[in-house]
């Protein structure tokens, strides 16, 4: 009717009102998939422009709570994806509300977003920023899933959502910092665990995961690829994915597969532990048990603190049903000294005193430091970059 915006793919090239009806033409001047969206509604409109794209949103008057928090996580997904992974396809990227409570869906150059996430509370500083997620999460589908389409086969979920999902986790990391990364970290182990203790088939490896295992696909490949950059490199892997993009973006049948992306991932991986790594995190089922023991710190006569910081680590091959066999572990793990818990909602750069990698070895083992602050928290692996059956035990108070 004449009283309502339409939305549709592509650029909008006319619009008439005739007899009551509104008529729009959308052209889209870049190939795109035969799954699209069309909506209309009574919308009150936020755009933008930036780089060359316009931004929109759509959404009901009253619904304006997270607007601008979508909007800043547009545009900065826009911009980091189309450094790191090649040149975003459409001059504009829009989000139009749709009635329910749910995600969102991710359709050429518009995202069609549930009113929940538009009424969503994030006043709390403890809250996960759901909002920022999913709309930097969605709008990585117009690299994986638009611009390249994998395979319908095992593996298809390593490309089409934990691409997206590694994706979404650099942004928040570029508009947070490392420090504030662990709770959305977090958010993805629990995922993965939470669907290992309920799964009906047996789990399968990343290269191979079953198209009905979001638990894999979503939670462990985003933490795989996450751990993946912090030891390879964040330039290494993007460097992967944007020669992966170049190779397939649009291209016609035979789509791309995992085994494609690990061949890729392999060629950027200079050292045999960074080979051994890609083997655990995408061919392997491994697990990890980090744990710290009680840290202490003593004041020294010059005035600063003796730190030692107990540890016990135990690294696990899994088969699919679930039977674990201890494997040997031997890999260069954070350790953190703090003055305050990670994770909190006011913790921050100024809490970091000490973030180093050590050799960590399977078994208990005490790691010693000097410091001239006091911490507060000590830990292992404290911002959860690995897939650890229990990371609550990974930090724990420091006595003096």
């Amino acid at each position: 009717t004449a009283d309502q915006l339409p939305v549709a793919p592509g650029k909008r090239v006319s619009e008439l009102v005739r007899n009551g009806r509104r008529i729009a033409r959308f052209v889209s001047d870049t190939p795109i998939r035969n799954y699209f969206s069309i909506q209309s509604g009574r919308y009150a409109v936020r755009r933008q422009t930036g780089g060359g794209v316009q931004y929109s949103i759509y959404y009901h008057p009253a619904h304006h709570w997270n607007v601008d928090r979508m909007m800043a996580a547009m545009r900065a997904s826009v911009d980091y994806y189309s450094r790191a992974f090649g040149p975003y396809q459409f001059d504009q990227a829009r989000i139009v509300e749709r009635p329910g409570l749910g995600g969102g869906q991710s359709f050429p150059n518009t995202i069609a977003v549930g009113e929940g996430i538009f009424a969503m509370d994030l006043r709390d500083p403890e809250a996960l920023d759901t909002v920022t997620m999913l709309t930097a999460h969605e709008l990585a589908h117009q690299w994986w899933g638009n611009q390249v389409l994998p395979a319908r086969m095992q593996g298809l979920l390593l490309l089409g959502e934990a691409l997206p999902q590694y994706s979404a986790l650099m942004v928040l990391k570029r508009l947070r910092g490392d420090e504030n990364i662990r709770h959305f970290l977090q958010f993805q182990l629990d995922r993965y665990l939470s669907g290992r203790r309920t799964q009906v088939i047996e789990e399968q490896p990343l290269v191979s995961v079953e198209v009905n295992q979001d638990y894999v696909a979503y939670g462990k490949g985003a933490l795989a690829l996450y751990l993946l950059q912090e030891r390879m490199g964040k330039e290494a892997v993007n460097r992967a994915l944007r020669r992966f993009v170049d190779r397939y973006r649009f291209t016609v049948p035979p789509h791309p597969r995992s085994v494609d992306l690990i061949r890729m991932l392999r060629e950027e991986a200079t050292t045999p532990e960074d080979q051994a790594l890609i083997t655990d995190l995408f061919e392997r089922i491994t697990l990890y048990d980090l744990k710290v023991g009680a840290p202490k710190a003593v004041k020294r006569a010059d005035g600063k603190w003796d730190v030692t910081v107990p540890v016990e680590a135990t690294k696990f091959y899994a088969s699919g049903k679930g039977e674990e066999k201890e494997a040997s572990l031997s890999d260069l793990i954070e350790i953190g000294l703090f003055t305050a818990e990670p994770g909190g909602g006011a913790f921050d750069k100024k809490d970091v005193i000490r973030m180093e990698r050590q050799k960590v070895r399977s078994g208990k083992q005490v790691f010693r430091f000097v410091t001239d602050k006091r911490p507060t928290h000590a830990g292992i692996d404290p911002y959860n970059f690995y897939i650890d059956r229990n990371s609550a035990d990974n930090v724990a108070s420091v006595t003096s």
